[in-house]
């Protein structure tokens, strides 16, 4: 089988490259993205690794970098990404870009520290500018005090008293901005340490100023501290200090004070000027950065992954020749040889590199190819269990099974056809969305499942046709093959009337395509119909489903060349399902085809026995009754006969798989110990199960070889208890096709009749606007609802299907996946992922 249907084969090779050509063959190794290197220096720390400094010196580089992109998206510069991925470097360039680094951070650094520089000299002066303007403010409310209290002198005013001591004494002031949050607190300390003997005024700057450090807006006050003493200065001084106020010196005079401002308006304008061309400067600088960091960052961490992968090479003894050992896909071995060969010629070495093949019994890495249609498909088996070694891969058949099961649940038209244009608006976009690289995990989701979410939209459209189901309403394409025999007085009057499928009502012949639109309107048993039809071909297609997972444990069996296996596990397995479920199933058939309304009697549809009645009373051995009077019991001749048989070759199967497989390894290894000698030919097989198709490799095989007797009684006893009850189980389980089939048509049902149907029935041209409120409310209801929410739940219930009740039969899943040493998936990741696997 090709590599759809199983993983690649692999092989352990090793690889021998010149010191001075290991590095261009690693890059061209890396482009090409199909070798996965193992550690040959475990037991290494990471820091006496060969190429250590090379590695601290990318890692310096990314430093350089990321502060280059925060300075650029600080100032809202888009970075150009032309979606091409240069090449890695050559070593010799490494200090091409480390100079190139290393000047534009100095000389980024060294902008943002003179405009820090500035932006601090602004604030300060904008701080004394609103300082000069406000006490000005307060000086000249102290000089008409003044004024007030001299007149009060002249006319001799009772309660003046402007000859107390002390009253010619002059008072010193401080003036200083402190944060508004400060202020109170400021205040307060301020009358405690001082005992209440300053003077404290302020007012507020309404517009923020910028703090220069971290470029937040604060708000602040201007103060004005009035005191006497030197004593008083100094404690005020220090709680200014305490409180981070800055002070700054304002001149007693108004005339200096004018001057004073005059000067600092002159000095800010200067300084908004050489700010303005600073920020230019450094806005140039980004946007040159821009245009190329993209392309640095790919450079820098190509580097760094080469010299990671470098570093989990050998040196040979003479410290020219580097060694690695590496697991490839077989089919690429020229592939790769090639890529060497360039990366030698690119070197300038004259000496070829070898890749040897190694012999192994490691297991190999699972690697299955993939492509955008198949990778989302791939990564729903993969997320269950990564494939042993060239195990069966159940994605090619679940591209087909999984959203058909899904619609078997989700079947609607209209739902579908949403889902269907959501899907393909994705793939036609999916270059212009890829580009766009959100982080936004849900979004990541659905756009990585694009092509499920189309197939499942495509096959709920067609299950909607089968169901013959549109929002909860019918398509009548053929017309109906029903007529009324009442006139229509006794139709509208009787909700239970009904139709029988013995008379002219029903012409004989089956709807062409899906199911007849009259049942649509059919009030009282319209549920019952569906119900019987959606739980048979929920049974059906359950038994169908687990059948082929049973085949595909043969496909592994003949594969791995393990008999015991392939005959007392498959063909006992298969038996039991066969036997039991599938004939229950053909009983289904059997009942659909031989009883009817209009044959004679005893195939009338009152004959027909019950297909569960007749299973159960088919497993105890007991005889049934008869639907009627003058009823036949069995739908065939020789009914008991064939189902006593049945029941007894399911019970026969049971000790078989139980008992078998262990038994027979007892007796090999009995018979291996008295001849003292390997079991050799099929024996080996039988017993062991190594050997496979593709090589000396394990895979997918079982290992009993050191295993306890014990301990094998035990797995096979789990197994087949396992086998058995999910066998009923998981026929149960697929019932949730119909469980959730019926829930979606009715919730369908639901909103139509409770929510559009209200706007449907309003006239007039208000009905017209009430209709589209209603309409716009029913859509919302629809798309959230019934398609995201159903359809969230349809997929995990489908999801659930494949991984329990199919892939359990044949898919074991204990393989380790191919992590190859790739660029894309590195600069995807924006990691130096070497594609070790440990």
């Amino acid at each position: 089988m090709g590599s759809l249907f199983r993983s690649e084969e692999m092989a352990l090779c090793q690889l021998f490259l010149q010191s001075e050509a290991a590095y261009a063959c690693v890059s061209e190794l890396g482009e090409l993205g199909l070798v996965q290197f193992r550690d040959l220096n475990p037991d290494v720390n990471a820091f006496q690794r060969k190429f250590v400094n090379e590695v601290r010196r990318c890692d310096e580089m990314e430093r350089k970098l990321r502060y280059l992109e925060k300075e650029i998206k600080k100032d809202g510069i888009p970075m150009l990404d032309t979606g091409e991925s240069p090449e890695a470097p050559q070593p010799r360039e490494m200090i091409d870009l480390e100079a190139t680094f290393e000047k534009l951070e100095n000389e980024l650094r060294e902008v943002n520290q003179n405009a820090e520089a500035l932006k601090r000299n602004f604030l300060e002066l904008t701080e004394l500018k609103h300082i000069l303007r406000k006490t000005q403010v307060f000086f000249d409310e102290m000089a008409d005090n003044q004024n007030e209290d001299e007149q009060a002198q002249l006319l001799g005013e009772e309660g003046v008293r402007a000859n107390q001591p002390g009253q010619n004494l002059k008072l010193g002031f401080v003036a200083g901005v402190i944060s508004r949050e400060k202020l109170p607190a400021f205040e307060r300390m301020l009358w405690r340490a001082c005992r209440g003997n300053v003077f404290l005024r302020q007012a507020m700057i309404e517009s923020p100023l910028e703090d220069p450090t971290n470029g937040d807006q604060v708000y602040k006050s201007v103060f004005i501290i009035f005191f006497q003493g030197d004593q008083l200065k100094t404690r005020v001084k220090k709680i200014c200090e305490g409180f981070r106020a800055t002070l700054y010196p304002c001149p007693e005079a108004p005339a200096d004070r004018r001057e004073m401002a005059m000067g600092v308006m002159t000095r800010i304008e200067d300084l908004n000027t050489v700010l303005g061309q600073t920020q230019d400067h450094r806005h140039r600088v980004l946007v040159a950065a821009a245009k190329n960091l993209k392309n640095w960052f790919v450079k820098v961490r190509k580097i760094k992954a080469i010299y990671h992968t470098l570093n989990l090479f050998n040196l040979d003894v003479t410290q020219k020749c580097l060694i690695a050992e590496c697991w490839v896909p077989l089919l690429d071995i020229e592939t790769i040889q090639l890529a060497l060969r360039r990366g030698t010629e690119r070197s300038g070495s004259s000496v070829p590199p070898i890749l040897n093949r190694m012999q192994t019994f490691e297991n190999p890495p699972t690697y299955n190819r993939t492509n955008k249609f198949t990778k989302a498909f791939q990564a729903l088996i993969d997320a269950y269990g990564v494939a042993s070694y060239r195990e069966m891969n159940p994605a090619p058949y679940t591209i087909i099974t999984f959203p058909f099961l899904f619609a078997v649940m989700f079947g609607d038209l209209g739902h579908g056809a949403i889902m269907a244009l959501f899907g393909l608006w994705m793939i036609r976009k999916e270059k212009g969305l890829a580009a766009q690289k959100t982080d936004n995990e849900i979004w990541n989701i659905f756009f990585g499942g694009r092509y499920i979410i189309f197939l499942m939209g495509v096959f709920s459209m067609y299950t909607g046709l089968i169901y013959n189901d549109i929002f909860s309403k019918s398509l009548n394409i053929f017309g109906s093959h029903w007529h009324l025999s009442y006139n229509k007085s006794t139709v509208w009057n009787n909700n239970y009337l009904q139709l029988s499928p013995a008379t002219s009502d029903y012409e004989g012949t089956p709807y062409p395509f899906g199911m007849d639109p009259i049942w649509q309107v059919a009030s009282s048993n319209k549920i019952v119909f569906q119900n019987a039809y959606k739980m048979k071909i929920s049974i059906i297609f359950g038994v169908l489903h687990m059948i082929f997972g049973v085949i595909m444990s043969w496909h592994n069996h003949t594969y791995f060349r393990n008999r015991l296996s392939l005959i007392y596990e498959f063909i006992p397995q298969l038996l039991f399902l066969v036997v039991l479920f599938f004939y229950l199933v053909l009983l289904m058939f059997i009942k659909w085809n031989r009883y009817s309304a209009k044959n004679d009697f005893p195939m009338t549809e009152a004959c027909a026995p019950s297909i569960l009645i007749t299973f159960i009373d088919m497993v105890l051995f007991k005889s049934s009754k008869a639907p009627g009077k003058d009823c036949n019991v069995h739908m065939f001749a020789g009914q008991s006969f064939f189902q006593t048989i049945f029941v007894l070759i399911a019970l026969a199967c049971i000790p078989v798989m139980l008992l078998g497989k262990p038994i027979k390894i007892m007796q090999a290894r009995k018979l291996a110990n008295e001849e003292v000698q390997p079991i050799t030919g099929s024996s080996d097989a039988e017993v062991g199960g190594m050997s496979n198709g593709g090589g000396s490799h394990g895979g997918g095989g079982e290992h009993h070889d050191e295993e306890e007797m014990s301990e094998i009684f035990i797995h096979q006893g789990i197994h087949t208890i396992e086998y058995v009850l999910g066998s009923v189980s998981h026929t149960a389980s697929y019932l949730r096709l119909w469980a959730l089939s019926l829930a979606h048509a009715q919730l369908a049902e639901v909103l139509w009749s409770m929510v559009l149907s209200l706007g449907l029935n309003k006239e007039g041209w208000l009905g017209g606007i009430f209709l589209t409120v209603v309409f716009a409310f029913w859509a919302v209801l629809t798309v959230g609802i019934l398609v995201l929410m159903e359809g969230l739940s349809a997929f995990l219930h489908t999801l659930r299907l494949h991984w329990v009740e199919f892939q359990s039969k044949f898919y074991m899943g204990h393989g380790y996946a191919f992590q190859p040493f790739s660029f894309d998936t590195i600069i995807e990741n924006g990691t130096a992922a070497t594609g070790e696997t440990e």
